[in-house]
């Protein structure tokens, strides 16, 4: 198998207190988490490292705090020397991450970005009114067809091909619930709801999806000095204004990660190295691509060994 590199970010989900505890003491980490900070306004490594939970899992804290972690690992790596990924990828709100890291947009401006993007898709739905769930053992197609079925006026759909047999829905509360009932009829293993405050992906994020279009336009990006496949197309992109447009469309479009690693794969990659906190996409990847190692930067000692295997 291929040694090529890949690294892949992860989303909204993996966040919490005292995520980075293994490199705190890192003035690389400090500086960046500093840097983070005087966008926001806030003492960002104080709510990483001592929360309150419910402050850090707020959709407009959390988009920027795990942006942050994932490019102050970046950093470290770079900055110890680690060996150069030849493909990047983030899953939803890790695809800003990828980007970054990348070159393609500037740390700042991303953190202010994501910020922004957390609060206007909380702004999007009342909460209450949303809600998503994760559907194991059903086929994609028949995922799709179970929220097709179900929808009548309400909004459900969709939104996250995450592994074979692992589909999120999102939606109207009780259009997901409608869902979740009709997927266990159709003998699904499990169908169960996701605590979260936000539906992503879904067509209820349009009006958010507006209003970040006009802070994009605002903001630099150019083409990605390592290629980044994005989660709306599961294909690379180098066009500046493609990349932006792509943004804005993945507000409302389902994340095609299982297209997006296969996408990967075929270019010849043979290793994958989850930068950010937590080890979701490493549980996904491994459903995906069974024989590609991967890495989870969340522990200083696994950095530290790929490090030393590399040199």
């Amino acid at each position: 198998m291929s040694s090529k590199l890949a690294f892949v970010f992860p989303g909204q989900g993996s966040q919490q207190v005292g995520m980075l505890a293994d490199y705190l003491s890192e003035p690389l980490v400090q500086s960046t988490l500093k840097e983070a900070s005087d966008v926001l306004g806030y003492d960002l490594q104080a709510l990483i490292s001592e929360g309150p939970a419910d402050q850090l899992n707020r959709t407009e804290n959390a988009q920027p705090a795990l942006l942050a972690a994932s490019v102050a690992l970046w950093r470290l790596w770079c900055d110890r020397r680690g060996e150069a990924p030849a493909v990047m990828a983030g899953h939803s709100l890790g695809e800003y991450s990828a980007l970054t890291c990348a070159g393609a947009m500037n740390f700042a401006d991303a953190i202010k970005l994501v910020h922004l993007r957390g609060l206007y898709m909380q702004e999007a739905v009342a909460a209450g009114e949303g809600a998503m769930a994760a559907i194991l053992g059903l086929d994609d197609a028949d995922v799709v067809a179970v929220c097709e079925k179900v929808a009548a006026e309400d909004v459900v759909e969709a939104v996250n091909f995450n592994a074979p047999g692992q589909v999120v829905i999102a939606g109207r509360v009780v259009a997901v619930q409608r869902a979740i009932e009709e997927a266990k009829a159709m003998g699904a293993k499990r169908a169960i709801e996701l605590p979260v405050s936000v539906p992503s992906h879904c067509a209820l994020m349009r009006p958010a999806a507006e209003k970040l279009k006009n802070e994009l336009a605002g903001i630099q990006v150019v083409a990605p000095m390592i290629p980044v496949v994005q989660n709306v197309s599961a294909d690379f992109c180098s066009d500046p204004e493609q990349l932006k447009a792509n943004l804005v469309a993945q507000l409302y479009s389902p994340v095609r990660w299982v297209e997006s690693i296969e996408a990967i794969i075929a270019t010849g990659v043979g290793r994958f190295a989850e930068c950010g906190p937590g080890k979701v996409l490493a549980g996904l990847n491994k459903r995906i691509a069974r024989r590609a190692p991967i890495a989870t930067f969340e522990s200083a000692d696994v950095m530290a060994q790929w490090l030393a295997e590399a040199n």
